[in-house]
């Protein structure tokens, strides 16, 4: 008979020391070979005939007596004589056998044999950790030679042993001594081959998914554990890498909701078996084949331990599209579904399986905003922006109560006598951590999240407040006005018409004094309480302009019909005039432009907007002037207003104040 280690053992006994089980260190003045204080066994009569072939013994111990156990019963003659219990052992449905101190085998009971598959008389002289396969690795045998020198009371343990018929079993050791004085030891075998055969197939069937019959959820995340531990990378002919597919399924809640789930669950049973070839086509020599795993829904992850590089996951995620783009027959009818695909590859060194499912959950979402049916690598620069982005939304709302926004003013100048007619209110956010952020970092979110309204309400009331201040401080100069950008948000969340009066009110600027902005896109788009809130703020005498005006897709009637006093051209219209070779090419400006674009088109077209403006009776502003070659040709053409840096970057409030005291002095 020979024994072999337990081999792979189930996640449910990968915590588990061979060693499972020992009695707690011996107690001073006990006995070195039994570890407890021996005890006189009490007797009772029985009080009942007891049967001829047990008339050896005419008493009961309260506790069962162990093999060399010796209980003294008086004879009649005054002698003691012990028992024979000799029959115990043998007739016990237990394979057991009696160890020498020397760990040989001293006697086998018949079930011992039986259970190992030889003669139990062969078995005396035999070494006990060879039968049982004690020595296969070092902590068992260091225990179980602790118990042989009576420094341990007990071994438990489990083994998995071979039949010299080559049947196998799975089998419960045990060792411990005998009770009393004997030196010996008493081995006993558990057959468990039933049990663990029934825990593997319940493990099975909790580690599986009942529907594709892949690994699931769970096993899937005891793989990726276990490849992120250093002793699964380390050893020799590993990469030290990982890599992983995430992908799921596009539409598939259209085959669910129009054929039932009973067609969904076909068709993931018909996915499952697409990917399982793929990553068997796909196995390397070095890194085995990927683990396929269905982790809900329409989910799933191929699970590349020790990967040679993302060219091998690029290659594994076209192969993965490639195979789902045949049609599925479901029951007779044929559908066809694609996926998309986040892929991820890195060190296992320093990652965690929480860090790498949300690479791959973000890139998934990466591919599914790219337009689906795709795969996509995972990006650090990507994320770091997207995790930007969820920092800045998170923290928006509170930094208006903190008042961590402030206004800058860029100039708004007549284009026939440079002189400062107004100015646009720019919003910054003064962040904590990321520093002064401009306009186009936060105000996306703020309309997402609806913080946008408490947002632009302070703007209008800082905005304001400020112009009447410029206003009671330059009383000898003609006012100039301020234009406040708003979000179509703020007219749907909130009473636009109330807060513009009441800040009007409460700053005492003249309503002349203030304009409006409103993209093209969302003024061309208003209809019912937009379009009733716009002509309510016109008629109580606030200008309305439209901005970024040429980019959308104005409609000229409906044009004629809205209450707008002013149209901003789009700076791409003025970036694209012809440079004069005379002026410098632009050094920087709020939003930078393509100096080298050039489009004579471009002027023929500006020159019609503004024509098509004053026909309407509208003003003109040009954005983006840079040169004054392009604000001669402006001014020509004809507009009313030009703003850029030319004429002034965004400026704190107190530099307005200092160009309005230069107008005053005649020096504009």
């Amino acid at each position: 008979m020979s024994g072999t280690s337990e081999g792979p053992t189930p996640a449910a006994d990968l915590d588990r020391s061979a060693v499972t089980e020992s009695d707690n260190s011996l107690a001073p003045g006990t006995s070195r070979t039994t570890g407890r204080t021996e005890t006189t066994a009490r007797t009772e009569t029985t009080g009942r005939t007891r049967s001829a072939d047990r008339s050896d013994t005419a008493v009961r111990t309260d506790t069962p007596v162990p093999l060399g156990k010796t209980v003294r019963s008086d004879t009649a003659d005054g002698t003691e004589e012990p028992p024979d219990y000799r029959h115990v052992f043998t007739a016990a449905p237990l394979a057991m056998a009696v160890v020498a101190p020397d760990g040989l085998v001293a006697s086998a009971n018949d079930h011992l044999g039986a259970l190992l598959g030889t003669a139990p008389e062969t078995l005396a002289g035999c070494a006990a950790a060879d039968l049982v396969d004690l020595a296969s690795d070092a902590r068992t045998w260091s225990a179980y030679r602790e118990v042989l020198a009576g420094e341990r009371p007990r071994l438990r343990c489990t083994r998995r042993l071979k039949r010299p018929d080559g049947h196998s079993l799975w089998a419960q050791v045990t060792v411990e001594p005998l009770a009393g004085d004997a030196p010996d030891l008493l081995l006993s075998v558990t057959d468990i081959s039933a049990r663990r055969e029934l825990q593997a197939r319940l493990r099975h069937l909790q580690m599986h998914d009942p529907v594709t019959r892949l690994p699931n959820r769970a096993l899937f995340f005891e793989r990726l554990t276990a490849a992120l531990e250093p002793e699964s990378y380390e050893h020799n002919g590993n990469t030290g890498r990982i890599g992983l597919c995430y992908l799921d399924l596009d539409g598939f809640k259209a085959v669910n909701d129009t054929l039932g789930h009973r067609a969904g669950d076909l068709l993931l049973t018909a996915v499952a078996e697409r990917l399982t070839r793929c990553a068997e086509q796909a196995s390397h020599a070095r890194t085995g084949t990927p683990l396929v795993a269905r982790l809900g829904g329409d989910e799933f992850a191929l699970l590349v331990e020790g990967s040679t590089g993302t060219d091998q996951l690029a290659d594994l995620a076209e192969s993965v599209l490639a195979a789902l783009q045949g049609p599925f027959e479901l029951s007779g009818r044929r559908v066809s579904v694609t996926a998309s695909i986040g892929v991820v590859e890195r060190h296992a060194s320093g990652t965690t399986p929480t860090a790498l499912m949300q690479a791959a959950d973000t890139t998934l979402y990466w591919a599914k905003a790219d337009g689906r049916s795709r795969w996509t690598l995972f990006d650090p620069e990507r994320n770091a922006h997207r995790m930007t982005r969820q920092a800045l939304a998170a923290t928006l709302r509170p930094a208006i109560d903190r008042g961590e926004f402030a206004l800058e003013y860029q100039p708004l100048v007549g284009m026939d006598d440079g002189r400062l007619r107004g100015v646009e209110a720019l919003v910054r956010w003064n962040h904590p951590q990321f520093g002064v952020l401009a306009p186009n970092r936060f105000i996306a979110l703020a309309e997402e999240d609806g913080s946008i309204v408490p947002l632009g309400r302070w703007v209008l009331r800082t905005a304001c407040r400020q112009a009447r201040r410029w206003q009671l401080d330059h009383p000898g100069e003609p006012p100039i006005f301020v234009s406040v950008n708003v979000a179509v948000r703020q007219v749907w969340d909130s009473d636009l018409v109330a807060d513009v009066a009441q800040t009007l009110a409460e700053t005492g600027l003249a309503p002349e004094l203030l304009q409006l902005e409103l993209t093209e896109s969302a003024v061309m788009g208003s209809a019912g309480r937009p379009l009733q809130a716009l002509k309510a703020l016109s008629d109580m005498g606030v200008h309305i302009a439209i901005d970024d005006f040429g980019t959308g897709y104005s409609n000229l009637a409906y044009l004629s019909r809205l209450p707008v006093s002013v149209l901003k051209l789009d700076g791409s219209f003025v970036r694209g005039f012809q440079y004069d070779s005379r002026d410098a090419r632009p050094t920087g400006r709020e939003a930078e432009p393509d100096a080298d674009r050039t489009s004579p088109a471009d002027e023929v077209i500006v020159e019609a907007m503004v024509q098509l403006a004053h026909r309407l009776g509208l003003t003109v502003t040009a954005e983006c002037v840079e040169t004054s070659d392009q604000a001669s040709r402006l001014r020509r053409i004809g507009c009313d207003t030009g703003q850029g840096w030319l004429y002034s970057r965004p400026v704190h409030p107190d530099r307005i104040s200092d160009l309005l005291l230069q107008a005053a002095v005649g020096n504009p």
